[in-house]
């Protein structure tokens, strides 16, 4: 592994541990298959082996790690019919879901996500994969937190986590991710416009881009 962010704050270790891993899973910096040692990622954090210990069992149980008695841990192969059930399922939950936002939502509400959309492209432009993602999870969460429904974000936050975006990075060395990142403020306006079927058909749209260029796979929309 290649550290990619600074050393970690000594607040919320665990979290941040958490966070930092599930960040280099998503992007396929950990190659599946290979075992990976706790205190080397202890190292590269600039934390104690415990809060990684921690955080790589807090994946575990999500299963997006598998924990290897005496050596570490690894990431599970997932296969191309793994992303189109993950992204089929995403999309069957999150376009309706989204369309509802838009029928239902606070007007007052959408202010953070507006600023988010914003700052998501932004890290697009500037190459910052990790804050990319942070941004981007935060801003798909916290709408569907909109509608009320627990179980849809926890359902939708482990279908995220169990998915790979090993294409972004491709993007961003060739200065297309922006291009992709301002789909997020085409989104957040058409909720804001209250306009349900634009905002399930973008969503569509949008995760259709994420199972497939996002995902180092031709683009599904041409």
């Amino acid at each position: 592994m290649t550290p990619s962010s600074p050393p970690l704050r000594p607040v919320s270790l665990r979290e941040q541990a958490r966070e930092a891993v599930r960040t280099r899973i998503v992007l396929g910096r950990i190659e599946p298959g290979e075992v990976v040692s706790v205190a080397t990622v202890a190292a590269e954090l600039g934390v104690s082996v415990t809060p990684v210990r921690e955080a790589v069992m807090d994946l575990a149980h999500l299963g997006m790690v598998e924990i290897i008695r005496n050596r570490g841990f690894r990431v599970p192969p997932l296969s191309e019919h793994d992303l189109d059930e993950i992204f089929t399922l995403r999309t069957m939950l999150e376009a309706p879901a989204m369309a509802e936002v838009a029928r239902s939502h606070d007007a007052g509400a959408l202010v953070p996500y507006r600023a988010l959309a914003a700052q998501i492209t932004e890290a697009a432009r500037e190459g910052d994969l990790e804050a990319f993602l942070d941004r981007d999870r935060r801003f798909h969460m916290g709408l569907l937190a909109m509608t009320g429904n627990r179980r849809l974000v926890s359902m939708v936050g482990q279908l995220r986590d169990q998915a790979r975006m090993r294409g972004l990075q491709k993007l961003a060395d060739q200065g297309e991710l922006t291009d992709s990142a301002q789909e997020h403020e085409a989104i957040v306006e058409a909720v804001a416009a209250r306009d349900a079927d634009l905002t399930a058909e973008l969503t569509r749209r949008h995760l259709a881009h994420s199972r497939g260029i996002w995902a180092g796979a031709p683009d599904p929309e041409g």
